[in-house]
């Protein structure tokens, strides 16, 4: 692996994988950048990450940083300026039942089990062979960091449950597992919105929505959140439709 220096914090060392296959687009490779898995990474140093297109797994920041690929871009929404589309104003209203409730993020088996149905469902993972360990990994957070889980529920029914990180400029959008018999609430939809919502009750700007990939039908779908930015050549700047990214 090699080792880079890079902002926001000077004191923060980064890695550089060796190619790898790309896990969205079939025949390209992949190389993936990551922050030192023993630093301490703030809130505020994580914000900064954020604006300069990283994301966070478990315990680990990182940024694709392909030889020959840039295909993954990082999406966020201007929140103040967000207007729900007609579908979008549909899945509020298919949705108006639900509650949602802030949790901790710690292993909580009933949400173990939603995940471990969704992964079968949607990812065609083997839901046995899924252990505790490895996804508590997978939520697994830094103590700098403000994370939480929120569970949507109808009454007493888990229906989703989101894991949503807080920084100073805004929320990132982690991730979201849903019941795979609840389809026609489009709860990964919902889940957004919700965000987007109490992005703007907590007066923050941003929804940090991960990354897009305009070629990748399952990371194809951010760009439906509008007005959005994209992350280009060191920038954020306005996705406007009908433009073709550059």
């Amino acid at each position: 692996m090699t080792f880079l220096n890079i902002e926001p914090n000077d004191a923060l060392k980064f890695y550089l994988t060796r190619p790898h296959p790309c896990s969205y687009l079939p025949g390209r490779e992949a190389s993936t950048l990551f922050a030192d898995p023993e630093a301490l990474v703030s809130g505020r140093d994580y914000g900064a990450l954020l604006a300069r297109g990283f994301r966070r797994s478990g315990k680990l920041f990182y940024r694709p940083h392909c030889a020959l690929c840039d295909a993954c871009i990082p999406l966020r929404v201007p929140v103040a300026e967000f207007k729900p589309r007609r579908s979008q104003r549909r899945v509020l209203r298919l949705n108006r039942d639900v509650a949602v409730q802030r949790s901790g993020a710690v292993f909580n088996d009933e949400h173990f089990r939603l995940y471990k149905r969704y992964m079968t469902a949607r990812h065609c993972a083997a839901g046995d062979a899924i252990g505790s360990q490895d996804y508590q990994d997978f939520l697994l957070h830094p103590p700098e960091i403000d994370c939480a889980l929120y569970e949507m529920r109808v009454e007493r029914r888990l229906l989703a449950v989101a894991l949503v990180d807080r920084v100073p400029q805004g929320l990132s959008a982690v991730y979201t597992f849903y019941d795979p018999a609840e389809t026609h609430r489009s709860l990964g939809v919902y889940a957004v919105l919700w965000q987007i919502r109490e992005a703007q009750r907590l007066g923050l700007p941003w929804v940090y929505l991960g990354y897009w990939i305009k070629q990748c039908a399952r990371m194809s779908y951010k760009d439906q959140y509008r007005p959005c930015e994209i992350y280009r050549q060191g920038r954020w700047r306005r996705l406007e439709p009908g433009t073709d990214v550059l």
